[in-house]
């Protein structure tokens, strides 16, 4: 309640601030954006709870203090009237009362009072007699005007003796009450000092806290302006501004491949679909001015037909990768035996192998049993054979025939798929980048193709939970598809996975 009636109050005094002087230069106003501040908020909120739990606290003291004093001066009074009683058993009456007399010459806060059986004041130093309705034996509490008019509180103990008087045996607790009121004097200036600290505390908080927001949010602004180069500044902290500014920059980074990876792709479709669309637009322009008959017409259509069917199968990849990349391609997943799929393409691309002269070999060590897609799996594997026989070696009469081993092999808890063959293979350099969308390392680009192959390739093992992983064959080029072994289990409605 407090902490809003101050920020409404400021809220109202800030228009007319304005009206007179620029936002960024009213004193006001930037309280006003102070009070907003979550850490300023924070430390309201803290301030009020330790308030309170002080105060409850003070209170639990205060309240301890009185009952302690209180028992300590029941407990005194009750072994000075046992004291008084024997005195009176000895000396009789007396003798009592030459006791309390030199009892009350004594300083202190003790208080005494003998009344007869007549209710006439024997002696003592209370000037009022108090009622004999309260119960002998108990401690009362009982407050009278002293000769000087000032009122006294204290706590008594009576008992009626043997010959019908009464004694009066107290203690005056002016010393409780000033204890007492110690105690509420340092507990209120505790309070308001805690009160200041803490506003001061929250003050300082906040304003460093705005200063680090004030610092990104000028980053920031600076990277929506068209500085995709600037990254939020770290102070080497350690704290949550900095691993949220990390994880901006980390953001900030992959957005920069991102947009790099989008441009890079761009040009590559510039560049690789401009030749193919002139090729098909020089075949239409010569078929309308040279065709001299029907059947060259009906020629020239069909090249254009199979040169459009090929962009189609550009578009067609460009299109199944970012469904992979994206997930759209998990529908309808399940298990199937991946040595068997390699298997069956293998067979499919044996006779494409001996008719170029390569020897294709194929082992299987066990069965892999995987979970997602058979026909995405095999679209895998056929390309990595088709590339297998297309970069690879070709036929040398001098030589033996080159080979392309397709393996499927079990390590650990992961099964890998792996095609190789005897060709140039790729350096090192650019093992990374040829997985990327229509990289190709033939700079000529004579061969048939547009650098989809190994991306498509990439995004199906990604979809699998895998990964695509390019080494040397010694010679030429080894491409493993790594895939886990993992089993799903469906338990009380929820999909667990176990090794």
């Amino acid at each position: 309640w407090l902490y809003g009636s101050f920020r409404r109050r400021f809220q109202c005094m800030t228009p007319f601030i304005d009206s007179e002087k620029p936002e960024s230069d009213s004193f006001l106003t930037s309280i006003n954006r102070l009070l907003r501040a979550t850490a300023f908020k924070l430390s309201f909120v803290y301030l009020v709870i330790f308030t309170a739990c002080a105060m409850l606290m003070l209170v639990y003291v205060d309240s301890n203090v009185r009952k302690v004093l209180y028992k300590h001066y029941a407990t005194s009074i009750a072994a000075e009237f046992s004291d008084l009683s024997t005195q009176y058993h000895e000396t009789g009456l007396t003798g009592l009362t030459g006791a309390l007399q030199q009892r009350m010459g004594a300083q202190g806060s003790s208080l005494y009072l003998l009344v007869s059986k007549n209710r006439q004041v024997v002696t003592g130093n209370i000037p009022v007699v108090p009622d004999y309705s309260v119960k002998a034996g108990i401690p009362f509490e009982f407050t009278f005007n002293d000769e000087k008019g000032s009122t006294i509180q204290s706590v008594m103990l009576e008992q009626q003796l043997s010959d019908g008087s009464r004694l009066f045996v107290g203690r005056n607790l002016e010393q409780l009450a000033e204890l007492r009121g110690t105690i509420r004097n340092a507990s209120d200036w505790s309070i308001v000092l805690a009160g200041v600290l803490g506003c001061l505390g929250g003050w300082f908080i906040a304003s460093r806290v705005l200063g680090r927001v004030d610092e990104m949010t000028a980053d920031t602004m600076d990277i929506i302006r068209g500085n995709l180069s600037s990254r939020l500044q770290i102070t080497g902290t350690g704290d949550e501004l900095d691993r949220l500014a990390e994880n901006i920059n980390e953001m900030l980074d992959r957005i920069g491949e991102l947009m790099q990876g989008l441009r890079q792709v761009s040009d590559n479709i510039a560049h690789d679909l401009k030749t193919p669309l002139t090729r098909l637009r020089n075949r239409a322009d010569e078929a309308l001015r040279s065709a001299q008959s029907e059947e060259d017409l009906h020629g020239a259509l069909e090249d254009v037909i199979e040169e459009s069917d090929n962009l189609i199968k550009v578009f067609n990849a460009l299109l199944m990768i970012a469904r992979l990349e994206a997930g759209h391609a998990s529908e309808n997943l399940s298990y199937f035996d991946a040595s068997g799929v390699t298997a069956d393409v293998a067979e499919l691309y044996e006779a494409v192998a001996e008719d170029a002269g390569v020897r294709l070999e194929l082992r299987i060590d066990e069965s892999l049993r995987v979970y997602g897609s058979r026909e995405l799996l095999g679209q895998a594997i056929a390309n990595l054979i088709d590339n297998a026989l297309k970069y690879g070696p070709k036929q040398d009469p001098d030589r033996a025939s080159p080979i392309i081993s397709v393996t499927v092999t079990c390590e650990s808890e992961y099964g890998i798929i792996a095609v190789g063959d005897q060709g140039k293979g790729i350096p090192d350099a650019d093992k990374a980048r040829v997985l990327t969308r229509f990289t190709r390392l033939e700079s000529s680009r004579s061969l048939p193709g547009f650098g989809l192959g190994l991306s498509l390739v990439s995004a199906v093992a990604s979809l699998h939970g895998g990964y695509v992983k390019l080494e040397d064959n010694h010679p030429g080029l080894l491409v493993k598809i790594i895939l886990p072994l993992r089993e799903r289990h469906m338990a009380g409605g929820e999909e667990t996975l176990a090794t």
